[in-house]
């Protein structure tokens, strides 16, 4: 009866709390729309300075290749000059040069070396233009091998296959992954923040003095926000389905069983915080650099944890978010793959028993 009591108090709070409110279903929204229509890493209609210095079939050939392709779009120049002036003012991002000798040396040895020269400033978007200006190089000799009617000789045949993001795009994997940051917000950063404010106020010390146990105070609030956070989670699966068209291949009851495992994580460290700290300003301040900025950065959200220095890779294990991330790209690209969603499941549920047992020897040592 009385954490039935403490329930309806952390519900009427959190309804007579705009905050609470707009950092629960309102910051999702906005977060997955910035993300999923601003943030793209793929490299579309990238422009492209074309310099032809001398008009032939064969390069107008060529330059209908590019012009065609959805990688690129096409600024052209009859020299080097102001190409390169404008690749220096990055109004372009590359330039192709044609030689005025294209044709003739397309004739004499059956190929044509081009001048290429990327902007190397952003080297991951230099080396995907460089991927796709050979991919644009390579289907123009196919094509022309075949109006030639002979067979174009390549020393390997490559055949690609792209599993479980056949588009190859990467909102299918930054919109999922951003759930993971989204859930670390609501139940770590609105937790800190909210439980702070109590222990400013002296309202939880006001409750010491009632016959109110310390784990009906914390589990009050736990169910309240794991609420929360759940209608949170639920609204941005429904986002990431029908808004971003992204696939949804593993079982929806999967999927909710570990994201409700990973919001009891984000709760528990926003609760050790609040307990810790007891300001609102500092809980807030650790809770960004905890918890927001390592879910954000380490977690393999944006960035690729395999590619990062040895000692970095070690450090994001105790990263709940990482865990997280990887059973949410699977689930959703890739389906349920047990082998992957267990282990990460195991260490989320261990991180939930380390956190709790913190908050309940750090809570009850405040009632001595």
């Amino acid at each position: 009866m009385r954490l039935r009591g403490l329930v309806r108090k952390e519900f009427l709070q959190v309804l007579r709390d705009p905050s609470s409110i707009a950092i629960a279903f309102v910051m999702p929204v906005v977060l997955l729309i910035v993300f999923g229509y601003g943030v793209s890493l793929d490299a579309k209609h990238v422009p492209l300075a074309i310099v032809m210095e001398e008009p032939s079939a064969e390069a107008s050939s060529l330059v209908a290749e590019f012009q065609g392709s959805e990688y690129f779009s096409a600024v052209f120049f009859s020299d080097m000059p102001p190409a390169e002036r404008s690749l220096a003012r990055r109004q372009v991002s590359g330039i192709v040069r044609l030689r005025e000798d294209f044709e003739r040396q397309v004739h004499r040895s059956g190929e044509a070396p081009i001048q290429v020269i990327v902007n190397g400033v952003d080297a991951n978007n230099a080396r995907l233009v460089l991927g796709y200006i050979e991919g644009v190089w390579s289907k123009w000799l196919e094509h022309r091998a075949q109006d030639s009617g002979v067979l174009l000789t390549v020393p390997v045949q490559l055949e690609q296959q792209v599993w479980f993001n056949r588009a190859v795009r990467s909102r299918n994997f930054l919109v999922p992954g951003l759930m993971a940051v989204i859930m670390t917000l609501i139940g770590a950063l609105l937790t800190a923040l909210v439980m702070a404010r109590e222990w400013e106020r002296g309202t939880i010390e006001a409750m010491f003095v009632t016959p109110v146990r310390m784990r009906e105070i914390i589990l009050s609030k736990l169910i309240t926000y794991f609420t929360l956070g759940t209608g949170g989670m639920l609204l941005s699966v429904a986002m990431a389905v029908w808004l971003f068209a992204v696939p949804l291949r593993g079982s929806f009851a999967l999927l909710f069983v570990t994201s409700s495992l990973f919001l009891l994580v984000a709760l528990g460290m926003g609760m050790l915080i609040s307990v810790v700290t007891k300001n609102q300003f500092v809980a807030g301040q650790i809770a960004i650099i905890s918890t927001f900025l390592p879910a954000f950065i380490l977690s393999g959200f944006i960035f690729d944890i395999s590619s990062m220095p040895p000692i970095v890779q070690v450090l994001t294990h105790v990263i709940a978010a990482r865990y997280f991330v990887s059973i949410l790209q699977t689930v959703f690209l890739a389906g349920d793959v047990w082998s992957v969603v267990l282990p990460n499941a195991l260490a989320l549920t261990a991180m939930t028993m380390v956190l709790f047992a913190l908050v309940r020897r750090k809570a009850r040592k405040q009632l001595e």
